[in-house]
This record gives structure tokens, C-alpha cells and sequence, in this order.
């Protein structure tokens, strides 16, 4: 017969004869339980091969129903509405969210970070800024506590990754567009602050050559998060100076997008695919506000729902298995094309 698995710390408790408070105080402090006591213990963990749980070692934190959410800025509304999907997924599986914005600052992610500590979170689920994110910090969060990362990857921090399949979700607005009208050109960020960004620039290319296009890349100064004053005063320079040699505009994100209508409409120009228009614009994400702008966006809709629920699903089974993952996951979702009247 094989050896016998233990799954936790009661289990391990029960066939080593010791009391689950004790084993719990060893395992905190060797030092504090009795010699005789602690030699059982080791002798215990040594017969059995048992690895505790790292998570309801420390602090005792699993006492707790709270999940911190850590997102980039509320007041991006694509934020506000995953972090809302996210939270309410928590509340119906019977846990406290606490949702918290870094408001556009790795140093206030580094510091909503520290604060859940105090707190004796569950679990933390993360959209991290990437590569401005304090990374010696993130590891060390991850390190203490069940963490998973959603919109936004770090390789190899987090025990799980969710998100949408960037590759596939451009491809598919590029091969629209192409197919539609002129292949479009790329409007972007010069220093983008999400790491989509960068892995959207390269599913631009791809798509882009693998339609036997040459890839056009205009990219906007400025940094932050005020993506719609930055598509409006930098597209409309652009725009004014007929830089695109095409009149299809592809952006990196819906909110660059809106901010190019905007400049669009300044300039006096028609945005749309049909007779007489003079220009398309498309975006990603389907911005919450996208629907509404004039004329509506054409888009790629990211899946929230499901993001938000793997996120979710994946940090909860963490917790129910009281261990970490043997293997870091990472779970993409492909995007749907939105065509509206703007391409």
C-alpha cells in the first residue's frame, strides 16, 4: 500500500496523537512547545512526509472571511466593473470583500498590499500594474498568502493567473478591419502603463503580417491614466497633421479610442463605415461607455463574467485544499468582436 496522503493540519493533528492547538503552536514557534513534544512532532512529520500549509500557518489568518481586491484605479470603468464582478462573486460564496484602488500609484498597490496584511486576509486577488509594480513586494505577499492575479500577468508570482488572450482578441478586430475596408494602422501608448498594452502592440504585428500588411504604429506621448485627454489632444495632432496613411485607426484600448472621436469630431471629420465617412476608429475592452459614444465604438469585448469567476473559483480552491498549487495556472479567454457604427 502507498503511504497514507495527509490533506491537512487536523488530519496530521489525529494520527501523530497530538492536539491540533499544539501542533498549530509548533508550528508557529518550535520553540514553544515542550522538547518531548516537539521530538513526536518532527518524529510525525518525518513518518508521514507532511508539508503544513504555509497559508493557515501564518497568523492564523484563515480565521477570517475577508478577500482583499486590489485593482489599479476605480475610476477606470473597466476596473470598477470587473472589480465589481469580482466582488460579487466573493459575497455569494459567503466572503467579506474588501475592494481597494491603488489609484493609478505602484507605491499605493505596494501600501494597499501592506494594509491587507493587517487584516489576516483569506486570499487576495490582484490586477497589478506589471512591470511598475513593486515586484520584491508582490512576491513577498505571494509568498505569505494565497494570491491570485487577474488582468494583468507577473510570470511567476501569483499561484494562478486569469485574463483575456490578447493575441487572439487583436487578431480578430485586425482581421475585421482588413477584410472591412483599409487595414488599419495602430494607435498606442508611448510608455503604457499595462502590460496588455505591450502584448496588444505585439498581436498587432502578427495579425498585421500574417494578412501580408506592413504594421503602422503611431504612439502618443504621455503616461498616467488619462487615456481620453491623451487620444484626443495627441490624436488630433495626428489627425491634423494626416499622419495615418490609412483612415482605419485601431487603438490599444476604448478609452484612447473615445478620446480620438472626440478629435474626430473637433476637426470636423465623419467617423464611421458607411458613404461619405471619412474615418474608422476601433478600440478594445467594450468600455462600459463605449456603446454610447458618437457613433458607438467597434470593439473587443472582454468576457468579465468569466474572468472574474475563474479569478474567484481559483483562489477558493486554494483555500478549500488548505495548500498551495503544485503548478501555477494561467487561464485566458478569447474576446468578441462588438461591430458598431464607428468601422
Amino acid at each position: 500500500m502507498g503511504q497514507l496522503k495527509i490533506r491537512n493540519m487536523e488530519e496530521f493533528a489525529s494520527i501523530s496523537g497530538i492536539s491540533r492547538p499544539t501542533v498549530s503552536k509548533y508550528f508557529n514557534d518550535p520553540d514553544s512547545v515542550r522538547t518531548s513534544t516537539r521530538a513526536k512532532i518532527e518524529a510525525a512529520l518525518k513518518k508521514y512526509d507532511y508539508q503544513p500549509n504555509v497559508f493557515a500557518m501564518n497568523q492564523n489568518r484563515r480565521t477570517t472571511k475577508n478577500i482583499g481586491i486590489v485593482v489599479p484605479n476605480l475610476a477606470d470603468p473597466f476596473f470598477s466593473e470587473i472589480g465589481r464582478r469580482v466582488e460579487l462573486a466573493c459575497i455569494k460564496a459567503g466572503y467579506s470583500p474588501i475592494l481597494l484602488s491603488s489609484h493609478g500609484s505602484p507605491d499605493m498597490e505596494r501600501e494597499n498590499l501592506h494594509s491587507l496584511r493587517s487584516l489576516k486576509p483569506a486570499g487576495v486577488l490582484l490586477a497589478p500594474f506589471g512591470r511598475m509594480s513593486d515586484k520584491d513586494a508582490v512576491q513577498a505577499f505571494d509568498e505569505d498568502f494565497p494570491l491570485v492575479l487577474f488582468d494583468a500577468n507577473m510570470n511567476d508570482i501569483g499561484q494562478a493567473f486569469v485574463g483575456t488572450d490578447n493575441s487572439q482578441s487583436v487578431g480578430l478586430i485586425v482581421e475585421y478591419l482588413c477584410r472591412s475596408g483599409e487595414a488599419p494602422c495602430f494607435f498606442e501608448m508611448k510608455s503604457p502603463t499595462n502590460p496588455n498594452a505591450n502584448k496588444r502592440h505585439q498581436a498587432y504585428v502578427d495579425s498585421m503580417e500574417r494578412h501580408g500588411f506592413e504594421p503602422r504604429i503611431f504612439q502618443a506621448d504621455g503616461d498616467g491614466w488619462d487615456f481620453e485627454e491623451i487620444g484626443c489632444i495627441e490624436g488630433g495632432r495626428l489627425l491634423s497633421s494626416k499622419a495615418f496613411n490609412t483612415n482605419t485607426i485601431l487603438c490599444s484600448n476604448d478609452r484612447l479610442a473615445i478620446g480620438m472621436l472626440s478629435a474626430a469630431y473637433g476637426l470636423g471629420l465623419q467617423v464611421g463605415h458607411g458613404a461619405g465617412c471619412d474615418l474608422r476608429i476601433a478600440g478594445h475592452d467594450d468600455h462600459p461607455f463605449s456603446r454610447f459614444t458618437c457613433p458607438p465604438l467597434t470593439t473587443i469585448a472582454q468576457d468579465y463574467e468569466a474572468i472574474a469567476n475563474r479569478a474567484v473559483d481559483e483562489l477558493f480552491g486554494m483555500l478549500e485544499k488548505e495548500e498551495r498549487l503544485s503548478d501555477r495556472t494561467e487561464t485566458t479567454f478569447e474576446g468578441r468582436l462588438v461591430m458598431r457604427d464607428s468601422a
